[in-house]
């Protein structure tokens, strides 16, 4: 069955709701959520989308990202996707939002007040193939320096994102997220399963 999501105005407030496809062709306003997951060494985790979504296909972007279904919480929506996709759980904090609207593939388009979390893990993911393909933990400059250098291998909401709050702000979320971690509050565990090889 086709999910429900959530329209929003520009300020986050509900407007209605639709099928995710049709928001998608539409370029329909909607909620969303990223989230950045990183280590104790301050390596972010990345995923490679896997080749069956049903936009962005094989590209590189955050450690998981998503939408609350009609009636959830994004906090918990954030939560419920995270273990879906890379079998990881933790408290998650909101670090800020981001409203924008871009061109993906398949003719679709992103229009998305999203909600941006960051957390913590020292135990490697166990990745959901019909979701990532592959995962990597990355330094941020390094992460900045690959996207300049190949931009058309990364989400474009990835993208906005680092454009918007640049490095420096990422490197704060780090430090919010590790801060948390320190005191024993923001702990990711691994649920079950081997971790992929890394790729």
């Amino acid at each position: 069955m086709e999910e429900t999501l959530i329209l929003v105005d520009e300020d986050d407030c509900e407007t209605g709701s639709a099928h995710k496809l049709f928001i998608h062709q539409q370029g329909l306003r909607h909620r969303a959520f990223s989230i950045f997951i990183f280590d104790e060494q301050g390596r972010l985790l990345l995923q490679q989308r896997a080749l069956g979504k049903y936009h962005s296909q094989g590209l590189w972007t955050n450690s998981c990202c998503g939408h609350p279904r009609l009636g959830e919480q994004t906090l918990a929506a954030a939560q419920r996707r995270l273990l879906e996709e890379m079998g990881l759980t933790c408290p998650l904090k909101n670090v800020a939002s981001l409203l924008y609207r871009e061109q993906v593939s398949n003719d679709l388009i992103e229009h998305e007040f999203d909600h941006l979390f960051v957390g913590t893990s020292d135990t490697p993911p166990v990745a959901n193939p019909d979701e990532a393909l592959a995962w990597a933990w990355l330094p941020l400059s390094d992460i900045q320096r690959r996207i300049a250098a190949e931009p058309e291998k990364y989400t474009v909401w990835f993208q906005k994102i680092f454009d918007t709050y640049t490095l420096a702000g990422l490197r704060a979320w780090q430090k919010i997220a590790l801060a948390a971690s320190s005191t024993g509050h923001a702990r990711a565990t691994q649920l079950s399963g081997q971790p992929p090889t890394r790729q």
